[in-house]
């Protein structure tokens, strides 16, 4: 019987034969051409050494993305279950549990082509071209904010994208600053001329007093509201006449919307509802679209998509609604926000 089991005697063999001299001393193989071994390196650095020639924009990104990506990833780049997101996060890195993404944290946009390159879409990797990851990196980019829906991504114009945590990181010189203290060899004994006892533990006060607790809830005191309301005085809204110059730009962000929403004539519900009339009506009436029971309940409560909701909704629409089914991390330039809205007051139902 095998001291151990057939696999690993096979796999212990496989490794000892592509050994280059057995290799060679018993006539299997030969060694790798320098274009063969060139095929293969195709590391890109963040100077943008190794980046070959080719471009993408973020207009055909999408597209790339939602077949080859979105199933994990999500269409808005916002990741699906516990898929990597890859957008998102910039304000989280002080938080206990940030959100890393191509956005918030990556210091080189090298690291996501060289690794789109080689190793996606998962499952069927190396097979898209350099013009594919281009405009797949563009999409990201986008998504994160980073770059404007006509900005072509290439070779050339690869360093002028400004990462934002591309000064969080510094650079490891603990190989040569500090590593030559204290790898020498240990010492194991007379290492001090005196060793004396400073303090001793059970002495040490270190349990917090629960008198402290009691004395500052002791010394909180509680407000005494009026019940009687002051008469509030009515406030008259101004509605401001359509801006057509900012629902053209409105216009122009609405594409990140389309792979979800469609609007216009003939315009049919797809994974989000028409968006043909929405301005300054009830939420949640769409006819036959399934909402999430919170839109259904807002819409019943009186929640009306005035400039200010679609504004607040767009910003955050997680946040806003939590347990909407809209996945869109929104919108982060208040601009952007404006001019959507402004768009959406151009469509009529």
């Amino acid at each position: 019987m095998l001291k151990f089991p057939k696999s690993t005697v096979l796999i212990a063999a496989s490794v000892f034969l592509s050994n280059p001299a057995f290799a060679e001393k018993l006539g299997l193989g030969r060694a790798a051409l320098p274009e063969e071994i060139a095929a293969w390196d195709t590391d890109v650095r963040p100077d943008g050494t190794g980046l070959p020639v080719g471009s993408g924009d973020a207009l055909i990104g999408e597209e790339i993305f939602a077949d080859q990506c979105a199933a994990c990833h999500g269409d808005f780049a916002e990741g699906i279950d516990n898929w990597p997101k890859l957008a998102g996060g910039a304000d989280t890195l002080d938080h206990e549990d940030p959100l890393k993404t191509v956005g918030s944290y990556w210091p080189y946009l090298s690291t996501a082509y060289d690794y789109i390159q080689r190793s996606m879409p998962y499952g069927n990797a190396g097979t898209l071209s350099d013009d594919d990851v281009y405009s797949i990196v563009a999409y990201i980019l986008y998504s994160n904010d980073l770059i404007d829906d006509d900005f072509v991504l290439s070779n050339e114009t690869f360093l002028d994208v400004e990462m934002p945590n591309a000064a969080g990181f510094i650079f490891d010189d603990r190989a040569q600053a500090e590593y030559s203290q204290w790898s020498g060899d240990p010492c194991m004994e007379n290492c001090k001329a005196e060793v004396k006892v400073t303090m001793r533990a059970m002495v040490l006060d270190v349990t917090p007093e629960e008198t402290k607790a009691e004395e500052t809830k002791a010394e909180e005191t509680t407000a005494v509201v009026d019940a009687t309301p002051e008469p509030v005085e009515e406030v008259v809204v101004e509605v401001a006449a359509f801006d057509a110059e900012l629902a053209k730009a409105g216009e122009k962000v609405f594409k990140k919307c389309k792979s979800c929403h469609q609007i216009g004539d003939g315009a049919k519900n797809k994974s989000g509802p028409v968006l043909n009339g929405i301005f300054d009506n009830t939420a949640g009436v769409v006819d036959g679209f399934k909402y999430s029971k919170v839109m259904r309940k807002a819409g019943e409560d009186g929640l009306v998509w005035s400039e200010t909701e679609l504004a607040a909704f767009l910003a955050k629409p997680k946040k806003y609604m939590k347990g909407t089914k809209m996945s869109f991390a929104g919108l982060k330039k208040e601009k952007d926000q404006l001019a959507i809205v402004e768009f959406l007051k151009s469509l009529e139902d």
